[in-house]
């Protein structure tokens, strides 16, 4: 399983435009999807976030780690969903299609590779903390998914990937930024 999503990862990231092409002919269940790609990467998120903080940090304490781990679950899922959601409603009210969730999650989640990996890392590896800018390529993900998966008109392209990526990427940055404001124990 973990083969399948470190695969499918590495292809959104590195060729993009090969790897939206051959997810558009395939047909899953959203159940399936989420189960077999999202709550996998959820996991290995908060993993990654658990054991970053356990071993880089200089005092040894399990309750920070959790702490870590929980805010990194919640603030990556919860974006995740978010932007299902507000992607499905600008779907319909702004590029006037039919509203189709489903068809969100796919593509919320595909596109969202390059931040699920840079969670990881950066959860492991702290002292990247340059890395962070690496998640605007989902800009290209995104623009690249737009033609190729969603069959998005050339004309309306640019508008459609602006806000797709502006969702996509601000959504999770705007939780962790809730849940720092919000909850003072969750402040690393």
């Amino acid at each position: 399983m973990f083969n399948h999503i470190f695969n499918l990862l590495a292809g959104l990231i590195f060729r993009p435009a090969e790897k939206w092409k051959e997810l558009s002919g395939k047909e899953e269940d959203k159940e399936t999807f989420l189960s077999r790609y999202i709550y996998p990467l959820a996991g290995l998120i908060a993993l990654a976030a658990f054991v970053g903080v356990l071993f880089s940090r200089k005092e040894f304490s399990v309750e920070i780690a959790l702490k870590s781990a929980i805010k990194a679950l919640i603030s990556n899922m919860g974006g995740y969903f978010l932007a299902v959601y507000l992607m499905s409603e600008l779907w319909r009210n702004v590029f006037h299609r039919d509203k189709n969730t489903k068809l969100w999650y796919y593509f919320v989640g595909y596109a969202s590779a390059m931040m699920f990996a840079m969670s990881i890392v950066l959860a492991l590896l702290t002292e990247f903390f340059f890395l962070r800018g690496a998640v605007l390529y989902t800009a290209y993900i995104v623009w690249e998914g737009a033609t190729a998966y969603l069959h998005v008109r050339e004309e309306e392209r640019l508008k459609f990937s602006t806000c797709a990526s502006a969702v996509i990427i601000v959504m999770p940055l705007a939780i962790d930024y809730l849940l720092f404001l919000m909850m003072p124990g969750l402040r690393l």
